[in-house]
């Protein structure tokens, strides 16, 4: 045999039978899609915003309608993504360890604000809670305000991420097991010191990947915000909606340096998924490289 394989060998060691110009053609298309609807729009964004200098970007991000904006997009996500979290980790757990009826059906609820448009999921609270709504003269009677005003904003929020935790533990709980977590229990562990000491190590980087999703899609969420919003400005706009009027008013700048913001924030989100999808591969080579415990005589 020869000692040089030949180039069909080769291809076929690697994974693959296809020519070299067929994978970079592949790498080819791929890059240049991405320049084009990821990295120029991006550009574009940084560029407009900056159109006119850093005066003109700070001072669009001074005015009081644009730090209203901030404060209640940064309000709503502290709310929003620790209650996604509670729930996350609740509902993993639960379909992960256990066999019960209607998992299913609860698996396929989690995946519902997936399938529904945000547009729609806001409506739905304007249905409930609106003035003429299921609970709107209850709430009108005790002074509750729930649309158009923050708590609907909240709610809405809520609704749309609560998807993200859930849907990275699950396939990675129902991968490890339950073996370490019943280990411990045999050995006098509680409930509390299981989860503690025994699941949370094995989904950290599984649930921080979860939460940078569900923070970053709480920030950017428009849908569902806009109608249950009302669309006042200095009181119930967050930085998508603050963007829009913005560049409805033709205040371009002004609009871009806000949306910078939002660019900003998935250019972060990017790096810190990045780094935690490297930990998690790394914590799973570790895992993997450790020898199986031999049975006792």
């Amino acid at each position: 045999m020869s000692a040089v394989a030949n180039p069909s060998t080769r291809r076929a060691q690697a994974g693959t039978t296809e020519a070299p110009w067929v994978r970079f053609t592949l790498i080819g298309l791929a890059l240049a899609f991405l320049a084009l609807f990821l990295l120029l729009p991006l550009a574009a964004v940084f560029t407009e915003a900056l159109r006119k200098g850093w005066d003109a970007y700070l001072a669009g991000l001074a005015e009081p309608d644009a730090w209203s904006a901030i404060r209640l997009t940064l309000l709503t996500a502290v709310i929003a993504v620790p209650l996604n979290l509670v729930f996350g980790v609740a509902a993993a757990w639960c379909i992960a360890k256990y066999e019960f009826k209607g998992k299913a059906f609860l698996t396929t609820l989690i995946d519902l604000p997936f399938s529904i448009s945000p547009v729609v999921a806001g409506l739905m609270y304007v249905l409930v809670f609106g003035a003429n709504g299921w609970f709107g003269s209850w709430l009108a009677e005790h002074d509750i305000k729930i649309i158009f005003a923050v708590p609907g904003i909240v709610l809405a929020t809520v609704f749309v991420t609560f998807p993200f935790v859930a849907r990275e533990l699950i396939p990675l709980m129902q991968a490890q097991g339950n073996d370490e977590e019943q280990a411990a229990i045999v050995l006098g562990a509680s409930g509390w010191q299981t989860f503690w000491h025994v699941t949370l190590p094995n989904i950290k980087w599984g649930l921080v990947y979860g939460v940078i999703l569900c923070n970053a899609r709480a920030m950017g969420e428009f849908g569902a915000v806009s109608v249950v919003s009302g669309h006042i400005r200095g009181q119930t706009n967050t930085i998508p909606l603050h963007v829009e009027i913005l560049y409805n008013e033709y205040q371009s700048v002004a609009a871009f340096a806000a949306a910078s913001l939002l660019a900003l924030l998935a250019l972060v989100t990017l790096v810190i998924k990045s780094i935690a999808e490297w930990q998690g591969e790394q914590q799973a080579k570790a895992a993997a490289a450790l020898p199986p415990e031999r049975p006792s005589a």
